[in-house]
C-alpha cells in the first residue's frame, strides 16, 4: 500500500496551525513553474525560503535563464512580499561527481536517485545552517518525478541534519495541473526537459 503524503502533509499543516506560529520553512525550487502552486499551498503555513540549488541543469545559460523567472514569479500580489531567496552556489561538478558511473541511466533512473539525494542533502545542510523550522522539495509536483523516493530521501536526510523533512506530493490535488495555469498566467518559461545534459540525451533519442 502506497504512503498517502499529501494527508500526512495536510495532518502536518494543520498541527501548524494549530500553534498560531508559521515556522521557517526552506524550499528547493527546481523551476519557477512548479514552484508557483507549491508556493500557494504553503504560503499561508510558513515563512518561506526559497533555495534553487540546482547544479544539475545544463548549459550554464539554461540555469541562470531559470533562475530569472523568479523574479517575475515573486512580483506577483498572491505571493507575501516576505518570500526571500537563499543564494545558492551554481557548480555543475557537484552534479557530475554526484551522477559519475551513472551517466547512461534512462531517465528516472539511478542516476536521477544521486541527483535527488545530492540536492536534498544541500538543501538540509543549508536549512541547518540558517535555522530553518523544516526544508522541503517542490520535485513531488512533477508526475515525472517518484514520490516515495523523494520522500523517504528526504525524511533520511532529516534525520541526518536534524531538521523536519516535510513530506509532501504536491502534484495530489491537481497540483501539477495548477503549476501550468499559473505558468500560462504568469507568462513564467517553462522548459522543455529536466535539466541535466543526460536528460537532453534522452529526450532526443525518443523523439
Amino acid at each position: 500500500m502506497k504512503t498517502n503524503y499529501q494527508l500526512i502533509m495536510e495532518e502536518e499543516l494543520k498541527n501548524i496551525e494549530s500553534t498560531g506560529e508559521k515556522p521557517v520553512l526552506l524550499l528547493q525550487c527546481c523551476c519557477a513553474p512548479c514552484s508557483s502552486a507549491v508556493l500557494e499551498r504553503l504560503k499561508e503555513h510558513f515563512d518561506l525560503k526559497l533555495y534553487f540549488y540546482n547544479p544539475n541543469i545544463y548549459p550554464e545559460e539554461e540555469y541562470y535563464k531559470r533562475l530569472a523567472q523568479f523574479e517575475k514569479l515573486l512580483e506577483k500580489t498572491e505571493y507575501p512580499n516576505g518570500i526571500e531567496t537563499v543564494r545558492a552556489r551554481y557548480n555543475q561538478e557537484e552534479f557530475f561527481d554526484a551522477v559519475k558511473g551513472f551517466e547512461n541511466e534512462k531517465e528516472g533512473g539511478k542516476r536521477c536517485t544521486q541527483c535527488f539525494i545530492l540536492r536534498l542533502e544541500k538543501t538540509a545542510e543549508k536549512a541547518k545552517e540558517i535555522g530553518a523550522d523544516y526544508f522541503c522539495t517542490t520535485l513531488t509536483v512533477s508526475p515525472h518525478k517518484n514520490a516515495e523516493l523523494l520522500n523517504q530521501i528526504g525524511i533520511k536526510t532529516g534525520e541526518k541534519y536534524g531538521v523536519k523533512f516535510l513530506q509532501s506530493d504536491f502534484k495530489k490535488k491537481e497540483g501539477y495541473k495548477r503549476s501550468t495555469e499559473l505558468s500560462k498566467e504568469y507568462d513564467l518559461y517553462r522548459q522543455n526537459y529536466c535539466g541535466c545534459k543526460f536528460s537532453i540525451w534522452f529526450d532526443e533519442e525518443n523523439e
